[in-house]
């Protein structure tokens, strides 16, 4: 066992390394790193969102072919089209927990109309039960998505997002697991030192005066994590599913 837990930390070390390194590989990682900042300052709206969700799709699909450089921001016709795509393959998987929700918060604010104490202790505790399903199930949409998008930017077909039998093999790999839990701690731990130095900002004068600074930057930071955590979610589906055309240590020699 402490042979097995000790490969496994090399491996997400080395994961962590490459993923933290891959966004600046290449000439043109200083200009992809503004353009991708930008789009997601302009996110509001909402074509620069959907821009910026199809050059991620672009990150999966080439980091499970194995290619060791992030993609150029060109082609932008297709990559608005890949971004409505991923958006429209978000809300299909998210329509389940969204609707639970709704029904749950319904059932439960309409316990207080019943008059009954005890019909609104019920109804009341079927409504939070839902919830938390809810919640449970966009847990699980988050672990899944990744995967899905994966596979319909491999297949360049809009139901291999929904190909589950392909999916299935993924999520439930200790790759993917991996690569999957790495991302959600760095964001999370990104996120935090970010709501944390803004909260000292806040509380100085001098910091004021610097926040406006620290929403600028704050796109270009949240781009350079997504990027890095998106090449893990596509290395990890290329090491459990055989992809065509996968740039090999042997073919990239050549």
């Amino acid at each position: 066992m402490g042979i097995v837990k000790l490969v496994s930390v090399a491996v997400s070390a080395d994961m962590l390394e490459e993923g933290l390194s891959y966004p600046f590989n290449g000439d043109s990682a200083l200009g992809r790193i503004i353009i991708g900042g930008l789009l997601g300052f302009g996110s509001f709206l909402i074509v620069p969102a959907i821009a910026l969700m199809g050059y991620l799709v672009w990150v999966l699909d080439g980091a499970a072919r194995g290619e060791e450089e992030p993609p150029a921001f060109e082609n932008w016709g297709d990559m608005i089209v890949d971004g409505l795509k991923a958006t429209a393959v978000t809300i299909v998987y998210g329509i389940v927990p969204f609707v639970l929700m709704l029904i749950s918060i319904f059932v439960a604010g309409s316990g207080g109309t019943t008059g009954n104490e005890t019909a609104t202790g019920i109804l009341g505790g079927i409504g939070l039960l839902g919830l938390l399903l809810s919640f449970v199930a966009l847990f699980v949409l988050y672990y899944l998505i990744p995967a899905a998008l994966t596979n319909m930017a491999l297949e360049d077909d809009f139901g291999a997002a929904f190909d589950f039998n392909t999916i299935k093999q993924v999520i439930l790999s200790g790759d993917y697991l991996v690569a999957w839990l790495i991302p959600f701690v760095l964001a999370a731990g990104v996120q935090i030192l970010l709501t944390a130095v803004t909260f000292v900002l806040v509380l100085s004068i001098v910091g004021i005066l610097a926040l406006p600074l620290l929403l600028i930057v704050g796109p270009f930071i949240q781009f350079y994590v997504q990027v890095a955590a998106f090449y893990m979610f596509g290395v990890a589906f290329g090491k459990v599913v055989d992809v065509p055309g996968a740039v090999t240590e042997d073919s990239a020699a050549l």
